[in-house]
């Protein structure tokens, strides 16, 4: 196992909100808190890389491969930041960002696979909450719960 001093420990403790922004960016710094955990060991059920994360790294053309050794190195998200604007294939405007993360914190699920198993989801872990219609929503929802929450 590898430590990282940066690393949250994601059996104790949800990643960040799939809604917490980092440069303007959704879903950015949910993704670092799991490559990082997933570098010391600490990623418990979560994992780097996963659909969700792709979503990412191919809006700004990273491999994440490349991420994850500078993850690696123990860079912070100020230092990863600036990785990214050096290292980002597509250079996206303030307004980009912007629209992206907005649509992103708003998407639901875009296909029958896709809105069965967040129903199914759904069910199992706030099937009373009827406010919840996005995969932010959804994920903030099982985080919470998984870690002793109660919908």
């Amino acid at each position: 196992m590898n430590t990282l001093e940066n690393a949250p420990d994601l059996t104790k403790r949800a990643p960040r909100s799939v809604r917490a922004r980092l440069g303007g960016f959704v879903i950015l710094p949910r993704m670092l808190d799991k490559g990082r955990a997933e570098i010391a060991g600490t990623n418990g059920e979560y994992h780097y890389n996963c659909p969700l994360d792709q979503h990412f790294l191919g809006f700004v053309g990273v491999d994440p491969a490349a991420l994850r050794e500078q993850l690696a190195l123990g860079k912070g998200d100020g230092e990863i930041l600036l990785w990214l604007g050096a290292h980002a294939t597509h250079q996206r405007s303030a307004l980009e960002i912007l629209q992206w993360s907005a649509y992103h914190e708003e998407r639901g699920p875009s296909s029958v696979e896709q809105r069965q198993w967040f129903q199914e989801l759904h069910q199992q872990i706030g099937p009373k909450r009827e406010d919840i219609g996005s995969w932010s929503e959804l994920l903030d929802l099982d985080d919470y719960v998984s870690f002793g929450g109660r919908a």
